[in-house]
C-alpha cells in the first residue's frame, strides 16, 4: 500500500481537503477538522485516524497499532506500518473516521449559529418590543 493510494482515497471523500501542518504531517480534513494524518517524517510513514471507542480498544491490541501521540485519549490510533491492516479494512476505518469527524464539524457550526441567534436581544429587554 502506498501513500498516493491513501491520499487519493481520502481526497475522494466529499468535501475532503488536505494540507501540510506541523512541518511533515499531511492532514486530511472535512469542515476544517482533521480525520486522518500521514506523518511523512517517520520511516516508514505513519497513518493516524479516529475510531469508535470499541474499535480503538480492539485495534490497539494488534501488533503495529498504537494509540496516536497526543490524541490517543480521543480514540485516535496510529499504524506503525500501513501493511498492518488489509486495504479493505483500512478504507472502511478511514470512511468511519471521516463520517465521525464530519458529523461533529457540522454540529459545531449549528451550535455556534444558535448561540449567536439567541444573543441578539439585550439582557432584560423584551425581544417583542422595538
Amino acid at each position: 500500500m502506498n501513500l498516493e493510494l491513501i491520499q487519493h482515497f481520502c481526497l475522494s471523500l466529499p468535501h475532503a481537503t488536505e494540507n501540510l501542518q506541523w512541518k511533515d504531517d499531511l492532514c486530511f480534513k472535512v469542515g476544517g477538522k482533521i480525520f486522518a494524518v500521514l506523518d511523512l517524517a517517520s520511516v516508514p510513514p505513519r497513518l493516524s485516524f479516529k475510531c469508535t471507542p470499541e474499535k480503538f480498544a480492539e485495534l490497539v491490541e494488534q501488533e503495529g497499532i498504537v494509540p496516536a501521540a497526543y490524541v490517543g485519549r480521543f480514540h485516535w490510533i496510529s499504524l506503525e506500518r500501513m501493511e498492518v491492516l488489509p486495504w479493505s479494512e483500512l478504507k472502511e476505518l478511514l470512511q468511519e473516521s471521516y463520517a465521525r469527524v464530519a458529523a461533529k464539524a457540522k454540529l459545531g457550526k449549528v451550535s455556534k449559529t444558535k448561540r449567536k441567534a439567541g444573543n441578539r436581544s439585550a439582557p432584560g429587554r423584551d425581544p417583542g418590543r422595538s
